[in-house]
């Protein structure tokens, strides 16, 4: 037994144990030899129903892992009292989904869904979280248990199931949408492959502003014309809105000529940038153009990135140069010595501020040159990110991710 013993602890697969010997083994003291029994394919489904009342949690861990382990005796882990065992579980049956059996009275599936069912109630969120993202594309699952896993009260729950499913109708994300979700929960609906324009309709409603943004940044969601029309009405206070605005596919002459009158220059040269637009559009782009640079043109006559350009090449961008910019609301000035500074193409300053992600702008800051000080403004008054999502400063002053973590930072979001 004890070369038994030895070999079961080296993981040694082909050589085959007796029934008898399991049961023994089943009952040994060291905890690492009852897990190595546990952890073989081809242990005994009576072994492993036996050892799923083992006290060390360790021991049904290996069990709920082992893909060989009877459907039965997963029924009975699901209700395991350990965290650690239902989390491993529940990741190993949400992945049979796309394998299980067509037919709805198999019992291997039936038996399969049970036990998503069990989980999608489990008290642990990150268990749930586990079977959402696994069977957030799938098809052959209970459209029951995708609503269920849908309205969540934790968005990381929720949040797979509701951008992605396929077996959400356009009548369940409504309803989701009228029942006031977590936070968040809308803004992943706006972000779906395919948003048709009542769900568009129901989104913009709600007056909730990440929501929209996303709505409008996601250019295969349809948004009906007098939808977009409202949304252009309330864009002036909503600057978050502004380019992906612009960017909007089919836009109207009546749009184009609300949004040139509001938007920042840069936002201006997106629309300048398009080749979709009708003749009509564009002379008014044209007119928006000529009249921004007279109304905002300093120093001689220089817009704001000529004015950077010019205090780029004379050594005068820094900190205070881009603190300057931020108290006089210059957005077009801090993205253009963001963008000389960091070597970037503007466009890729502009989609770090839109993505409001406080590691991005802290790597973009870092890439720059500018101080953690700086950075932090850049958060604030850049990004419009809000105190509470702030990546702050370590020590008052230095920046506190490592220069690795900070150049995959901006790698990442210039991509």
């Amino acid at each position: 037994m004890q070369r038994i013993i030895k070999q079961l602890l080296e993981g040694k697969q082909n050589q085959s144990i007796s029934y008898d010997q399991a049961k023994q083994i089943a009952c040994h003291d060291d905890t690492a030899v009852r897990a190595a029994l546990a952890n073989r394919n081809d242990t005994q489904a009576e072994i492993l129903y036996f050892l799923t009342d083992d006290e060390s949690a360790e021991v049904r861990r290996e069990i709920a892992a082992n893909p060989s382990t009877p459907r039965q005796t997963d029924y009975k882990l699901a209700q395991d009292r350990d965290d650690e065992v239902r989390c491993e579980l529940a990741g190993k049956i949400a992945r049979l989904v796309p394998d299980l059996p067509t037919s709805e009275h198999d019992r291997i599936r039936e038996m399969t869904i049970e036990i998503l069912e069990i989980f999608a109630q489990d008290q642990l969120p990150r268990v749930r979280q586990i079977v959402a993202e696994e069977i957030k594309h799938a098809k052959a699952v209970p459209h029951a248990l995708v609503q269920s896993l849908a309205r969540d009260a934790e968005l990381v729950v929720s949040a797979p199931i509701l951008e992605y499913s396929p077996l959400l109708s356009d009548e369940d994300l409504l309803d989701v949408i009228s029942s006031g979700p977590v936070e968040g929960a809308l803004s992943v609906v706006a972000n779906r492959r395919e948003v048709t324009a009542p769900v568009s309709d129901a989104i913009v409603e709600t007056k909730d502003s990440a929501a929209i943004g996303t709505l409008l940044a996601n250019t295969s969601a349809q948004i009906r014309e007098d939808t977009l029309d409202r949304i252009v009405e309330a864009a002036p206070e909503q600057e978050v809105w502004h380019e992906p605005l612009a960017q909007r596919p089919e836009l109207t002459v009546r749009a184009v000529r609300r949004i040139a009158n509001f938007v920042a220059r840069s936002v201006l040269h997106i629309l300048e940038d398009r080749h979709d637009l009708p003749s009509e559009a564009t002379s008014e782009i044209a007119q928006a153009v000529a009249r921004r640079f007279q109304d905002s043109g300093v120093e001689g006559g220089l817009d704001s990135e000529e004015r950077a350009k010019r205090a780029f090449e004379t050594g005068g961008l820094d900190d205070d140069a881009v603190i300057e910019a931020l108290d006089r609301g210059d957005r077009d000035f801090v993205v253009a010595a963001l963008s000389l500074l960091a070597g970037v193409e503007a466009k890729f300053v502009r989609k770090i501020f839109m993505s409001k992600s406080a590691k991005a702008v802290t790597g973009l800051g870092w890439q720059a040159g500018l101080s953690m000080r700086t950075s932090i403004q850049l958060q604030l008054r850049g990004a419009k990110i809000p105190t509470t999502e702030l990546l702050n400063a370590k020590n008052g002053v230095d920046y506190p991710l490592d220069e690795e973590e900070l150049k995959w930072q901006f790698e990442l979001s210039t991509a």
